[in-house]
C-alpha cells in the first residue's frame, strides 16, 4: 500500500487508457506520456500497460507501507527518497515506511512512478485509468487526495539497478495535414506553420491551448460536429488552437488544423505554460518513419534490459 501524504497539483492513477469506446462518448483517458509509462514499466519487468502514478507539476509526498521497487520516468521534478535525491530514468528499491517526495522542476511537467507489478485498482472498461471528467477509474474516479491508500503488491525479490534514456523532446511538432484545408485556405495554414506558439496556463488533460501574438488564425467558420481524437488540433473562432489530449471530448464542431503524429503526441504531456511550440506538416511516409524510429528506441531498450537480466 502507498499512502498519499500530500497529493500536489494533480496525482492520478493511469495506464494506456480505454480503447474502443469513443463511439459511446467515452474518452481515452490514460497516461499523457505513454512513452514514460512504458519505459518505467519495462525497467521493472512489468507489463507495458501496468497502471502507474502520473505526477503533475510535483509537490507531492507518498509513504510506502511495504517493500517494493519503483522506477521514475518523465520530467525531473526533483524527487527525493527520505530526503536523498533520486532521478528519472532509474529504478530504486523501497523499504517499508520510506517517503517519496517531489518538489517541482523547470523543464517538463509530468513524472511517472511505476511500481513492481503495477497499481492494483480495479479494471473498468478494460482499463485502470482515471477519467477525471466522467469520474470513474483509478481510485473512485478522482485525483488522489491526502490520506488515500493506493493498493500495490509487496515485493521483496532480487533487485538490480536499471536505467534508461527517454526519446528526446521536440519543439517542432509534426502533423498530418488538415482535413479542412480547403475551408481554412492556404494563407491561414501557412500562418499556422510559420507562427510560434506558447502553451497557455489554461491547459489541462483535456487539451493544450496555444497562444501567439497575432490574430492571423481568427475565423468565422462553423461546422457540424465531427469525430475528434487525442492529437486533433481544433481552431476556435478566436484563433487560439487547442491540441486535444486524452481527456478531450469525442466530437467537436471547430475546424481542424491537422492531427499530431503518434510519435510526437506524448510531447504535449511535458509542455509547461509559456513553453515555445512550432508545427510542420509531414507526409504519411515521414510519420511512419518517425514512429519506426521511436519503436526502435524502445525495442533496443528491451533488448538491453533482457541482456542485463540474463547476466544476473
Amino acid at each position: 500500500m502507498i499512502k498519499v501524504l500530500k497529493p500536489g497539483v494533480q496525482l492520478t492513477i493511469q495506464d494506456f487508457g480505454r480503447i474502443g469506446y469513443r463511439h459511446l462518448g467515452v474518452s481515452k483517458a490514460g497516461s499523457l506520456d505513454p512513452c514514460a509509462q512504458l519505459i518505467a514499466n519495462r525497467l521493472l519487468g512489468n507489463n507495458d500497460n501496468d497502471a502507474v502514478l502520473e505526477v503533475t507539476v510535483g509537490l507531492c509526498e507518498l509513504e510506502f507501507n511495504c517493500d517494493t521497487v519503483i522506477a521514475i520516468q518523465g520530467a525531473d521534478l526533483q524527487a527525493k527518497l527520505d530526503e536523498q535525491p533520486i532521478y528519472p530514468g532509474w529504478t530504486y528499491a523501497i523499504k517499508n515506511k520510506q517517503v517519496l517526495s517531489f518538489a517541482t522542476g523547470r523543464a517538463g511537467l509530468r513524472a511517472y512512478i511505476a511500481v513492481k507489478d503495477g497499481v492494483q485498482c480495479p479494471l473498468i472498461m478494460g482499463s485502470r485509468a482515471t477519467d477525471l471528467n466522467a469520474c470513474f477509474g483509478g481510485l473512485d474516479g478522482k485525483a488522489l487526495s491526502s490520506g488515500d491508500c493506493i493498493p500495490i503488491k509487496p515485493f521483496n525479490g532480487p533487485f538490480i539497478k536499471m536505467g534508461a534514456i527517454a526519446p528526446p523532446q521536440r519543439k517542432i511538432i509534426r502533423l498530418h495535414p488538415s482535413p479542412h484545408a480547403k475551408l481554412l485556405g492556404k494563407t491561414l495554414l501557412h500562418s499556422f506553420t510559420s507562427g510560434k506558439f506558447k502553451a497557455s496556463p489554461n491547459s489541462n488533460r483535456m487539451g493544450v491551448r496555444l497562444v501567439n501574438n497575432t490574430d492571423n488564425l481568427m475565423h468565422t467558420h462553423s461546422l457540424p460536429s465531427v469525430a475528434v481524437n487525442p492529437g486533433s488540433i481544433q481552431l476556435p473562432p478566436n484563433g487560439e488552437p487547442i491540441v486535444l489530449l486524452n481527456d478531450g471530448q469525442t466530437t467537436g464542431g471547430y475546424p481542424l488544423l491537422g492531427t499530431v503524429i503518434s510519435a510526437d503526441l506524448h510531447q504535449f504531456a511535458q509542455f509547461r505554460a509559456a513553453d515555445n511550440i512550432e508545427f510542420e506538416y509531414v507526409t504519411l511516409e515521414q510519420a511512419h518513419r518517425a514512429q519506426h524510429k521511436q519503436n526502435t528506441h524502445l525495442h533496443q531498450l528491451s533488448l538491453a534490459l533482457n541482456n542485463s537480466n540474463n547476466k544476473k
